[in-house]
């Protein structure tokens, strides 16, 4: 396992991921406060049709229903026991389309928070964690997942400890943080202390990035820190469908499948290798990503001023690495991805 998704990174110019989980499910007709997971094993079919939705619209890859698979998340609906399983059966499933997908896709395992804040802040141990993770990460292997995806991480201490579950797993990852208060995760990281992070792992990630965040743009601006870096790991760029607002009752994201096209253009000029989609993302927007990537030749990094023409205003003066760019860091408890 690992190797279509080592060769994906060889052999691809650039790798279109999946769009959202949580507005797709919810679509189907998931309630707030049920647990995604839950699905896997009484809407088998729901899942499948999720998978295959991003796989029509042009995927190579994508995420599986596992979010919030681990055993802290899942207490919440006394379903703590289950982890192992509900893990294994949301990459089966995803095994079934990839398989019969009639080209290359790659069956990623999602792995989200654990929900709990880690000491000393919080009460969360690294040997915990480790533990946490380690049990998810089995569950996905069995299961047939190609590489673990480790998504809106905030704390680095969190995002040790699931590198180090991985490796327990012997599962190779891609690992991803949320840049979203004034260009910094929530607990202060910002996109220059992640590209250190990643390399001083023992075990890094075969790739790395942002994913959610606060926009488009926004998140464009984080990948270009990583890029300022000179890293050479490859990048990736999973942004929101635009901007979230309340409308008639529900959560919708602004971000028209034309914008997203835009956005996953200026994403690959800005270094990234895998473009994909957060919250509100829908296989329409990925229509158009996949469409706009394989149609547009690549071009110059793209200005900070160019994107701001073409995605909107970024959500803060700093990306949060300046002298000036202090951002306050508040607790988080992770969240699910939309």
């Amino acid at each position: 396992m690992g190797n279509a998704f080592k060769a994906m990174l060889d052999t691809y110019d650039v790798i279109l991921a999946d769009g959202a989980t949580g507005t797709n499910l919810f679509n189907m007709g998931l309630m707030s406060g049920d647990a995604p997971e839950m699905w896997n094993t009484e809407h088998p079919d729901r899942i499948r049709k999720l998978y295959s939705m991003a796989v029509n619209a042009g995927s190579d890859l994508f995420l599986t229903n596992s979010f919030g698979g681990n055993a802290s998340r899942l207490k919440l609906h006394d379903a703590q026991g289950r982890v192992r399983e509900l893990n294994r059966v949301a990459a089966e499933l995803g095994r079934d389309v990839a398989d019969t997908a009639g080209r290359k896709v790659v069956v990623a395992g999602s792995v989200g928070p654990t929900g709990d804040i880690m000491m000393p802040v919080g009460t969360l141990s690294h040997e915990l964690a480790v533990e946490i993770f380690h049990e998810q990460a089995d569950g996905l292997k069995e299961g047939g997942a190609d590489v673990l995806w480790l998504e809106t991480i905030s704390a680095p201490e969190e995002y040790r400890a699931a590198a180090e579950a991985f490796a327990l797993a012997d599962m190779p990852w891609v690992g991803t943080m949320s840049f979203d208060t004034a260009g910094r995760t929530m607990m202060g990281m910002t996109s220059a202390d992640m590209v250190k992070m990643v390399e001083d792992i023992p075990t890094p990630p075969l790739a790395f990035g942002a994913n959610c965040g606060t926009g488009s743009s926004d998140l464009l601006r984080t990948v270009l820190g990583f890029a300022a870096q000179g890293t050479e790991r490859p990048i990736v760029a999973k942004g929101n469908a635009g901007i979230p607002k309340y409308v008639d009752g529900h959560i919708h994201y602004d971000g028209t499948p034309d914008l997203m096209g835009d956005y996953a253009v200026m994403a690959r000029d800005c270094g990234a290798k895998i473009v994909g989609g957060c919250c509100g993302t829908m296989p329409e927007h990925l229509e158009k990503m996949r469409e706009a990537l394989d149609t547009r030749p690549r071009g110059d990094r793209p200005t900070l001023e160019e994107i701001v023409a073409k995605l909107g205003a970024f959500s803060s003066a700093s990306d949060g690495t300046g002298d000036d760019a202090d951002a306050p860091v508040r607790e988080r408890r992770g969240r699910r991805r939309r």
